[in-house]
């Protein structure tokens, strides 16, 4: 279980407990109604207490969130890991590795990984990717330990990608079309303009005037959105066998996920975090910087 103390400044001082658990914990509704259930969930100064509780200037909240009673079962092979403290995890995904469990991928996921090294420490939880790769896609994947961590995060990374496009690219630009997907039971999407909304930032890092290696920040968040805006170029990502073509040297699409910041959901400090490059994308990336 994970146990976080909140000091009570004179700001919350003759406020109710639900407020302070509101304003300054952040925590969320789902979340207090689960804490008000268990004898251990709420407390101040030690005490079991209730949300209508009143504080004051001085006192120690404490919220003690439970394991999850469902953990991943463990995999074979630990995460690559970037960071970790009580409440994240950050991890470097290989590009072969999907994130979750499905009935073609049991055992060898991100998921398993992640409950493997949580085995190791001694501990136990749910796992809750925030945000998600392509199973072809490589790095930087923010895992919450809590359900706290997770509604805290959730939208919140900022993340920059590299991507090897295969049609020479100068400068910087945008891309602002919509992404739709044509047929439910497939996951194949579409520029359309029956989509939603998408927004894709990029910027030349080099080209050999066939490829291009890219800078990539988005905006909004769709599936597959680099690899089809992209596609919709004419310049889809080298190795994209979904949206362009597969390329011997890779196995897979040249996206990968360098870097991501963001606050941390408990401290409010900021956290950074990079990755470096597969070897065979970053061969490839190579020959095409300045």
């Amino acid at each position: 279980m994970r146990r976080i103390d909140y000091p009570v400044d004179a700001r919350f001082d003759g406020k109710k407990l639900y407020s302070f658990l509101k304003g300054e914990a952040k925590l969320s509704s789902k979340l207090i109604r689960s804490l008000k259930q268990s004898e251990t969930g709420l407390s101040i100064n030690g005490a079991r207490a209730r949300t209508i509780d009143l504080l004051r200037a001085g006192d120690v909240v404490s919220v003690t969130i439970p394991d999850d009673a469902h953990p991943a079962r463990p995999g074979l092979l630990l995460p690559e890991i970037l960071f970790a403290d009580d409440d994240l995890l950050v991890c470097n995904k290989p590009a072969l590795m999907p994130i979750h469990e499905s009935h073609n991928h049991q055992g060898d996921t991100l998921q398993n990984s992640v409950a493997l090294w949580l085995q190791q420490q001694g501990r136990t939880g749910a796992f809750r990717a925030v945000g998600r790769l392509d199973k072809g896609t490589s790095g930087v994947v923010v895992c919450a330990l809590n359900a706290h961590a997770a509604a805290r995060l959730s939208g919140k990374p900022e993340k920059t990608y590299l991507a090897i496009a295969a049609k020479p690219f100068y400068g910087s630009g945008t891309i602002d079309a919509p992404i739709f997907r044509p047929d439910p039971m497939k996951t194949l999407r579409t520029v359309d303009a029956r989509g939603d909304r998408a927004v894709t930032h990029w910027e030349a890092l080099g080209t050999d005037g066939k490829n291009t290696l890219l800078r990539i920040r988005l905006e909004t968040g769709r599936t597959h959105q680099i690899r089809v805006h992209f596609a919709s170029l004419g310049a889809p990502l080298l190795g994209d066998g979904m949206y362009g073509e597969p390329d011997e040297r890779l196995g897979h699409q040249a996206l990968h996920c360098a870097s991501v910041r963001f606050l941390h959901p408990v401290t409010g400090e900021t956290v950074f975090c990079e990755a470096p490059m597969p070897p065979e994308m970053a061969a490839l990336a190579k020959a095409l910087a300045p």
